[in-house]
């Protein structure tokens, strides 16, 4: 070998060992990105015990190597209402595999609940013992019900590979619980929830409050909710068109002049809706199935609900016998009126009405001054691999899917969370079996009724400060309600200490919860 070719070959040589170091690193990072093909999601994580005036749990493992959170004695199977005596209000549920039809008598592939989409509403009273049976006929990817909004105990959260095994064709599973809080809510598939609530298994739960219950709103809005006309409103997009109540075009509310109406908005989708009424005044009655405190008259201000949230508006039909027209998101709406009364559609008002200073201030039941630890939610995004696939990715803390944290605290705790979004897109978070009450926004405090959401819209460079009891032990899911989002990896779980779960996702398993 020539002197002079000796530079080549050794360029040649470090190229080729260069060439060999990213090639083995990438493809270390391909297989340690991949999904296992059983795993608990109390094993597949790490602890995020967050930090607090009252110290840290107990140390424990690094992840949960026990299959479940330190000190583990109960199992969710464990975490049920009572069992025994009858239902005052009991259902099936038949999901079915069938094409649904649309504007013009175009079909779709979907999804059926006792033939239709969305499925039944269901009624319940407040304190009253709801049984629901769902029967699987004919989906084959397996199927459950998630009870959006209720705090139901664990067992029957509906989560496929979490709290049940998805039901398969020709199973069946029954859901047991006390509505405990009147509100509006929604159920949905928690399996392969991004395809499956997209193509029609959801429908909505109406809790009415019990006979003599305290007035939150104030004694005029008491006055015009006794003889108030109740209104579902389930919005959902099939295909290209967007629907109310399954609808095509507008849903009619048949209300005489004067009287009130209370239409219950449900944004069953993936993003953000704004909801104004063109042709009378409103109030913000409720968010999230939790009443607002006196809320003031506003007009000419939209509401913005998030993918999955609920707004719950009171509209008095005017009394000239026109009719008032509440618009969701320009597409459709509730039009509000006697019989044949038209009402103009409008255009969406610049303001647009923050929970944050809305209503009059009232105790929230819980002092954030007293939380026992405080705990982050960062959002973001960086490149890397997801189950094997290249690209840039969701993070929760710095942690992609399913390596995210476990939120663990015990059972009677006040906890503080900060959610922070840095990840370019607005994100609808949604913590289940708990409520979070508001504290903040980008450091501007809560001013006015205690904002209580399960639906929370974080702003892309938002920061929210909310805080929680951590009064309904199990393992939670806490992610994005914009479904795709989720199934992408923007997942966390809440964990109580003392609780594991028999469950498995992965590969190996029929559980795809997103």
């Amino acid at each position: 070998m020539t002197t002079a070719s000796r530079p080549r070959v050794l360029r040649r040589v470090l190229a080729v060992v260069v060439a060999a170091a990213v090639v083995g690193t990438l493809a270390f990072l391909w297989q340690t990105s991949r999904f296992p093909a059983r795993f608990s999601v109390t094993e597949a994580g790490h602890f995020e015990r967050g930090s607090g005036p009252r110290g840290a749990l107990p140390s424990g493992h690094d992840h949960h190597g026990s299959g479940g959170v330190p000190g583990a004695a109960v199992t969710v199977d464990d975490l049920t209402e009572p069992l025994d005596g009858p239902a005052d209000v009991a259902r099936t549920l038949t999901a079915r595999t069938a094409p649904i039809e649309v504007a013009d008598g175009a079909e779709l592939d979907g999804y059926t609940l006792n033939g239709s989409t969305p499925g039944p509403t269901i009624h319940a009273t407040q304190g009253d013992l709801v049984e629901v049976t769902l029967v699987n006929e004919s989906v084959t990817g397996g199927t459950t019900l998630h009870w959006h909004g209720i705090d139901v105990p664990n067992a029957v959260d509906g989560v496929a590979g979490v709290t049940q095994d998805a039901v398969p064709v020709g199973g069946t599973h029954t859901y047991r619980f006390v509505a405990e809080d009147a509100g509006t809510y929604w159920y949905h598939s928690h399996q392969i929830s991004h395809e499956q609530v997209r193509k029609g298994l959801l429908g909505a739960v109406v809790v009415d409050p019990a006979p003599g219950g305290p007035v939150v709103g104030g004694r005029e809005v008491a006055e015009l909710l006794r003889d108030a006309v109740d209104v579902p409103a389930l919005v959902h997009q099939y295909g290209p068109e967007r629907t109310v109540q399954g609808v095509a075009g507008d849903l009619v509310a048949e209300v005489e002049p004067g009287r009130a109406a209370r239409v219950r908005v449900i944004n069953s989708d993936n993003g953000a809706m704004p909801v104004w009424v063109g042709g009378a005044p409103f109030r913000l009655l409720a968010i999230d199935g939790t009443d607002v405190h006196q809320p003031p008259e506003v007009r000419g201000t939209a509401v913005l609900v998030p993918a999955g949230g609920r707004a719950d508006l009171l509209v008095v039909a005017p009394a000239d016998g026109a009719a008032a027209r509440v618009e969701l998101g320009g597409v459709v709406a509730v039009v509000v009126g006697p019989a044949g009364a038209a009402a103009e559609a409008t255009r969406r008002p610049e303001a647009t009405l923050d929970p944050l200073g809305y209503g009059a201030q009232a105790p929230s039941g819980l002092d954030p001054r007293e939380a026992a630890r405080h705990l982050p939610y960062v959002i973001d995004r960086q490149p890397g691999f997801f189950d094997g696939k290249p690209g840039m990715h969701w993070t929760v803390n710095g942690r992609t899917y399913p390596d995210v944290p476990m939120f663990t605290v015990r059972t009677g705790e006040v906890v503080r969370m900060t959610i922070e979004n840095r990840s370019g897109q607005a994100h609808p978070m949604h913590l289940h079996g708990h409520h979070l009450v508001v504290l903040a926004r980008d450091d501007v405090r809560a001013t006015g009724s205690p904002w209580w959401v399960d639906s929370l819209e974080v702003g892309d460079g938002e920061t929210y400060e909310v805080a929680f009891v951590a009064d309904n032990p199990g393992i939670w899911m806490d992610h994005c309600h914009n479904l795709p989002h989720a199934t992408e990896g923007l997942v966390a779980h809440l964990a109580y200490q003392g609780v594991t779960t028999p469950y498995l996702l992965g590969h190996g398993t029929d559980n795809v919860p997103e």
